[in-house]
């Protein structure tokens, strides 16, 4: 992640066979790579999307079957694919009861996406969905404006000490940029001290803030 350039949201698949106990396996994948591309919005209805397109190969081609797990950005949404090698047994969008045992997964993917759809190939069929997120382009954070802010303040600040930041991607990437950003919080607090202000309140006053905004956040995307 390259948190001044923009993000680097790389597509990746992982094969798979279908089989119930590799669902809650491809569910952690998915949450780890969304979690990594700091897009923390859609991951509860991408893992239930994933888990609905991988039991669809279960219970409709069967168990077994070998498949692919694709996920890639289409500009500012999630593109979940499974990759099954039955071109035969179409995916059905069925009007099921809320009580019914069976064939509510495509209705859920149908909810939670913007839309979704399949693919025949001449060895393939892939069944598709995408999830909107807020991101405001392709290659960058969510979070909205307080977020964007700081990466242009994060930006100026690296430059002035000689040292512009633009690290690899995984966690080791945003442990720099952790510790970046630390020193600048902590070069704030020394301005705030050397011009008498109380810095515990100012820290008291910026958790209030953001705990109301996170709080408010959460309370709207519900």
């Amino acid at each position: 992640m390259d948190c001044i350039t923009g993000v680097s949201r790389k597509p990746w698949s992982l094969p798979f066979t279908a089989k119930p106990e590799e669902v809650a396996a491809l569910r952690r994948i998915t949450r780890l790579h969304l979690t990594l591309w700091g897009l923390h919005d859609v991951i509860d209805a991408a893992q239930i999307c994933v888990s609905e397109l991988v039991s669809n190969v279960i219970n409709h081609v069967g168990v077994g079957t070998p498949g692919t797990l694709a996920v890639s950005m289409r500009g500012t949404r999630v593109r979940i694919e499974v990759h099954d090698p039955d071109a035969r047994a179409l995916p059905t969008l069925l009007a099921a009861s809320v009580e019914a045992e069976s064939g509510r997964g495509l209705a859920m993917v149908n909810a939670l996406t913007d839309c979704w759809g399949v693919q025949l190939q001449a060895d393939r069929k892939v069944t598709w969905c995408e999830l909107a997120t807020d991101l405001e382009s392709a290659g960058g954070h969510a979070g909205g404006m307080r977020v964007n802010r700081v990466e242009t303040m994060l930006g100026v600040y690296g430059r002035e000490r000689a040292q512009p930041l633009s690290v690899g991607s995984g966690l080791l990437g945003m442990a720099v940029v952790e510790d970046r950003a630390i020193d600048f919080i902590a070069d704030v607090l020394h301005w705030l001290r050397a011009h008498g202000c109380d810095v515990d309140e100012a820290l008291d006053r910026a958790q209030t803030h953001f705990e109301a905004e996170v709080e408010e956040g959460e309370t709207l995307s519900h």
